[in-house]
């Protein structure tokens, strides 16, 4: 895939990222999928995991990869549940979004994901 794909790849990422993680998730997932302080009668692991599975339908929608979505999904569930847990900040909790993201269209690039 040529660099300037990749790139543009990489900023659509980033924008999905920043859609899913703000205005697609509300304040009903963000509270919900918090373990730590949950609402009644709402199962965490199901919000953590709608949220989690948006992320991922993104990043798989976005790259044509099966593989990167369900990759995406898993990574963003722990991120997120580590920011609950209050073991990383809002900042460090971004910041790793954006490399996964980074990450991701490297082994596209590479062409690690053999087209999964």
């Amino acid at each position: 895939m040529a660099f300037y794909s990749l790139v543009g790849m990489f900023a659509l990422l980033v924008a999905a990222h920043a859609l899913a993680d703000y205005p697609l998730q509300g304040e009903f997932l963000a509270r919900a999928k918090n373990r730590f302080q949950p609402l009644p009668g709402v199962p965490w692991y199901q919000a953590m995991g709608a949220h989690a599975v948006i992320h991922g339908g993104m990043v798989g929608l976005i790259t044509g990869s099966v593989l990167l979505g369900l990759l995406e999904a898993l990574v963003h569930f722990v991120i997120d549940d580590a920011k609950c847990a209050r073991r990383i900040g809002f900042n460090t909790d971004q910041a790793l979004h954006v490399a996964c993201k980074l990450l991701w269209v490297v082994l596209l690039g590479s062409g690690l994901t053999g087209g999964w």
